[in-house]
């Protein structure tokens, strides 16, 4: 029993010494190790920054106008004897578009004309009369402003069926007609509207902060979200001499050329809203990184 008893203590004691010794190695394994660890090499990042123009772009909804419009109507009263336009034609300033009846007035110049004949031949008359001395001066005054009288009423039937006569007062579109031949028209009625489309004017507003970038002249690209990828420029032409007090927005107008009436069709009618974008360069400070090789 005793003796079984030292060979285990011997057997335990040699397993013990064995696993001592091997860690005994390990450690001197590790402090041979760390005794010759260098630190890796360190890589240096280094930048350059410099300045660049960025283009950014401004983008706001405008509204397409006419660079001229009226509401054609009658100057005078009267029954509409002659239509000369279609709903949507095309004219030239003085074209005729409507005519009134003007029997009665030229009823009344004919009668007014020869009125002014008679005065005509009564002041030559006057005339050699008063050079003879056979008829006092007021008389040959009288006969004077017979004459000039008579000239001023022939004048004033003329401008009132003139008058009669309504004509475009600018080459342009005309819209629909809202008038019928026959028709009793009272003064200042509404014939139909007239627009001046060569060229058109696109308004929109801003930001007050961006009255610095609006400059006469600048190029402004105008697009309608009914035509992607269609885009028609103009330049800015004009802008407001005052700011709204509301939105703080300052209305700013562009002119857009219009040959041919092409952008009615392409970019859409007047009054319709659109897209304004405006070019601006923004400078910008840029840092590019750079990574070194490891040292």
């Amino acid at each position: 029993m005793t003796k079984r008893l030292i060979i285990t203590l011997v057997v335990m004691a040699a397993i013990l010494g064995a696993l001592g010794f091997a860690k005994f190695r390990q450690v001197e394994v590790a402090v041979a190790q760390g005794a010759s660890f260098q630190m890796p090499a360190t890589a240096v990042t280094t930048v350059v920054a410099k300045r660049e123009t960025w283009p950014s772009t401004l983008s706001v909804i405008g509204t397409a106008a006419a660079i001229e419009g009226v509401t054609v109507s009658a100057d005078l009263p009267g029954t509409i004897d002659k239509i000369h336009f279609e709903s949507g034609q095309w004219v030239q300033q003085g074209d005729i578009l409507v005519e009134l009846d003007t029997r009665q007035e030229r009823a009344q110049l004919a009668n007014n004309e020869a009125q002014r004949d008679l005065a005509v031949i009564n002041y030559g008359r006057a005339q050699e009369l008063d050079k003879a001395g056979v008829i006092s001066h007021s008389e040959y005054d009288n006969a004077s402003a017979q004459q000039k009288a008579t000239e001023a009423q022939v004048g004033d039937i003329k401008a009132a069926i003139a008058r009669k006569t309504i004509r475009a007062p600018f080459t342009g579109l005309l819209g629909i007609r809202q008038v019928s031949l026959g028709q009793y028209l009272a003064a200042g009625q509404a014939i139909v509207a007239l627009q001046s489309v060569d060229p058109i004017y696109v308004n929109f507003g801003v930001p007050q902060q961006q009255i610095v970038q609006m400059k006469t002249g600048r190029v402004v690209r105008v697009t309608n979200g009914e035509l992607p990828g269609m885009a028609f420029n103009g330049t800015i032409s004009a802008l407001d001499s005052v700011i709204n007090e509301q939105t703080r927005n300052i209305q700013v107008q562009a002119t857009l050329a219009n040959k041919g009436n092409k952008l009615n069709y392409r970019l859409g009618k007047l009054g319709m809203l659109c897209r304004c974008r405006l070019l601006r360069s923004t400078m910008r400070l840029t840092v590019t990184p750079y990574l070194s090789s490891p040292k």
